[in-house]
């Protein structure tokens, strides 16, 4: 479906969900935060949604929320049909495209859970959700199976996030100007962070998969108490909170200035990649010259 446009009305979609996203993750850096220096509970997704809710206007807030994740699950759905990131035809881009259904998934279920918050039926923050759903899981057929395979995926979406933000692929799509370029390091930082927490809850979901163990599971929350108890994990915690405010911000960059392919775009603006490599071939030309 690559040779299709994509609707114009993709753009507005794909700049609520990231906005959407961002302000969920500057929440949670800002609890994360709290709790390295000033002690309290480490707070998960849930918990940064519940604080939303509690705020000023909270209300109206979380319906917007559950909104824009609604609109980025569609976006993925979109990006998906038509490729829109030219992944391709072949194996590894369909491998990659379903990944981008799958996110758009998530996504769309995560907005419903938020609108059932914002009803007042979305349960209590306790730390034992990701406990619950786990051991729900296991006492499915094939539960251990299924439990694994949730592990490896939540385990690679972290490696995925930790290369991303490290190789700095993230540029491939992000318009190129003084703006985008004074953030990067605190965008790239937000990539790796966000890979570092997915990929411990991955990790402790494996345990407790192959140990038949619920309570070894841990959702975002429990992950990042976890690195709190690490020796220096304050440190540690305040480190990956600035990464998490970080991957807040890249996702408002994002929503403002996100290239995507023949879809309401000049094509003679450059993504950070593009500045980037024209850079190198200057400088390589100059070395070559002197």
């Amino acid at each position: 479906m690559a040779d299709q446009r994509a609707p114009d009305w993709v753009i507005p979609m794909m700049r609520a969900g990231y906005s959407a996203r961002g302000l969920v993750y500057l929440i949670l850096g800002g609890l994360t935060m709290s709790a390295a220096f000033w002690g309290g509970n480490t707070e998960g997704t849930k918990g940064a949604l519940q604080t939303l809710r509690d705020a000023p206007f909270g209300q109206i807030l979380l319906w917007l929320v559950a909104f824009g994740f609604v609109c980025y699950g569609i976006w993925r759905f979109i990006a998906a049909y038509f490729d829109l990131e030219n992944r391709g035809d072949e194996e590894k881009g369909m491998f990659q495209r379903l990944a981008l259904v799958l996110t758009g998934l998530i996504h769309v279920g995560l907005g419903v859970a938020m609108a059932s918050l914002a009803l007042g039926v979305g349960g209590s923050s306790g730390g034992g959700g990701a406990s619950d759903w786990t051991a729900k899981i296991l006492q499915m057929p094939g539960g251990k199976w299924i439990a694994g395979v949730a592990a490896l995926g939540i385990l690679g979406a972290g490696v995925h996030y930790v290369i991303k933000g490290w190789k700095k692929k993230y540029k491939r799509y992000i318009q190129n100007n003084e703006k985008t370029q004074k953030l990067e390091p605190l965008l790239r930082w937000g990539f790796v962070s966000y890979g570092i927490v997915l990929a411990i809850v991955g990790v402790f979901l494996g345990f407790a998969a192959m140990n038949s163990d619920p309570s070894s599971a841990m959702g975002v929350g429990g992950a990042l108490e976890y690195i709190r108890g690490l020796t220096g994990g304050r440190v540690l915690l305040g480190v990956i909170a600035l990464g998490i405010i970080g991957f807040g911000i890249e996702n408002f960059v994002e929503a403002r200035y996100r290239i995507v392919p023949g879809v309401g775009h000049s094509s003679d603006i450059r993504s950070m990649a593009q500045a980037a490599k024209a850079r190198a071939k200057t400088e390589a030309r100059s070395v070559t010259a002197s």
